[in-house]
């Protein structure tokens, strides 16, 4: 629209009054439209989101971590870290439904990932949103949120190109999920033929190391090379882009979504990163992790498109790591927090979480601003200036104001969490700097899962985070009139289905 906010007021009236000139004012009208120009002026947006890291593992933000990060530290130093920001659930398919959709997954039944889409048809996603507004959108890496599966000889449907995203190259599930298969857009790029025996490591507990699970596999597929294949693809995405920019074709921003399926098991470092870290097979992974980053970064860098970009980084759910391998490595994958992945307490969703946007996010600085992982989906619509129609994003809220210290345009800031740990039996609530949990025990991996309360004793937890971050002491019995505040205010969240 640049070519016809040129003219003056006067000058457009006449082009209205006269046919020919409104013909013209038409024309030029609709080829500023169709030439994208409205949509180029939005930053392209890139988010990588790794799979089992803990917020103590990078080291802009734990000064004590024995694993190297200086591709993610970058990032902080060149961008804003958020030291209050969450996953909408400690597993796998709850943070990334929840990511895509802006819904809280205690919404949904997310168990059903393994043979149906868990995002309905008609749903709104960052990548439906971004679409909207002009954006090329593709998806590379890990979705765990579901296809529907009839053989994967066949179609499989409800999948990223079906949810918004116009090119898909990934996998359906973890590396340590079978079957293991390559999907192109919504077919498999080689059905799960053959099959791999079960592995472990010596060393370690069964859910870690190099550990994977039995079953199909596709013909050639090693797991050793799904991290780099993603990153090459990434790649690719990027150069295309690019390449298609300064080809004169139809000028569109880009959105990226990078899910690596990484460092979650199977822990399968090149060898050039083993035994380098101080953390063990874990660090030497994550030190893998983050070279990929820089692969991709260099990437955004060298097709100029590093200025206008919006980068993204976060983890999905808080890392596995047990009270023995700290004592072991020295190292403190969860920061300080307590717990670990599928917990209620804070190392299970509490996430390091990166922004860096050039000449918009001012470099090197820090947000204590509360953010969920649903709020990408308000704050793209924020940045677009998109309006979200009223089924869309129900728990999500932007954090533009926190980035660029802008007004927010249709929603108010967080200042809540409500999720569901990885039991269904509890829930946990955040308002301000007080955190409810419906149940005693963590809820996840950490033991124990739950226990019954004792005559007389609290029936669940609640902390003060603004002085107990590590959540030592169980404040429920002292502050009855807060329970009931926040149960009251977490059963409203529940039963209206929305909380925007």
């Amino acid at each position: 629209m640049r070519l016809t906010a040129e003219l003056t007021i006067d000058q457009r009236a006449r082009y209205l009054v006269e046919p020919m000139n409104r013909i013209l004012f038409l024309f030029v009208v609709m080829f500023a439209a169709c030439s994208g120009t409205l949509a180029a002026e939005h930053p392209n947006i890139v988010v990588i989101l790794v799979d089992d890291m803990g917020y103590g593992d990078p080291g802009c933000f734990n000064s004590k971590s024995k694993i190297p990060t200086p591709h993610i530290n970058s990032l902080a130093r060149d961008g804003m870290r958020f030291t209050d920001a969450h996953a909408p659930g400690p597993l796998c398919h709850m943070s990334r439904y929840g990511l895509l959709t802006g819904r809280y997954p205690f919404r949904t039944n997310v168990n059903l990932w393994r043979k149906q889409p868990l995002i309905e048809q008609d749903q709104m996603t960052i990548a439906s949103l971004a679409k909207s507004q002009g954006y090329r959108t593709a998806m590379v890496g890990k979705w765990h949120v579901g296809f529907k599966e009839d053989g994967y000889d066949k179609p499989l449907p409800g999948g990223p190109v079906d949810r918004g995203f116009e090119s898909y190259f990934g996998i359906r599930a973890s590396t340590d999920i079978p079957p293991y298969f390559y999907i192109r857009d919504n077919q498999a790029v080689a059905p799960p033929t053959d099959h791999i025996e079960a592995n472990n490591s010596e060393g370690w507990s069964p859910i870690q190391g190099a550990f994977w699970r039995a079953g199909g596999i596709a013909p050639n597929l090693a797991l050793a090379d799904v991290l780099p294949r993603f990153t090459n693809e990434a790649v690719k995405v990027i150069e295309k882009h690019a390449a298609d920019e300064n080809g004169g074709k139809a000028k569109k921003p880009l959105m990226l979504y990078l899910a690596y399926p990484a460092p979650h098991t199977p822990w399968l470092p090149d060898e050039e990163f083993a035994g380098i870290s101080g953390a063990g097979m874990y660090g030497d992974f994550l030190m893998m992790v983050d070279d990929q980053i820089g692969r991709v970064l260099a990437s955004l860098k060298k097709s100029g498109m590093n200025d206008d970009t919006l980068v993204i980084f976060s983890s999905d759910n808080g890392p596995v790591w047990y009270e023995s391998d700290v004592e072991k490595y020295d190292h403190d994958s969860s920061g300080g927090l307590r717990g670990m992945k599928a917990d209620a307490w804070e190392a299970g969703h509490r996430m390091p979480f990166i922004a860096r946007w050039p000449n918009e996010v001012r470099a090197g600085t820090t947000s204590k601003q509360l953010v969920c992982f649903t709020d990408l989906l308000a704050t793209f619509a924020d940045i677009t200036d998109a309006k979200l129609p009223s089924d869309a994003g129900p728990d999500s809220f932007s954090f533009l104001p926190a980035l660029t210290r802008k007004k927010p345009k249709a929603t108010s800031l967080r200042t809540q969490i409500a999720m569901r740990p990885g039991s269904a039996k509890i829930m946990t609530f955040r308002s301000g700097d007080w955190k409810l949990i419906t149940g005693l025990g963590s809820g996840g991996f950490s033991k124990p899962k739950s226990a019954k309360a004792e005559a007389g004793a609290p029936k669940g937890q609640l902390y003060n985070l603004a002085n107990d971050l590590g959540e030592t002491t169980n404040l429920y019995a002292e502050h009855p009139e807060i329970v009931a505040r926040l149960t009251a205010e977490l059963k409203k969240i529940v039963d209206e289905g929305r909380s925007r």
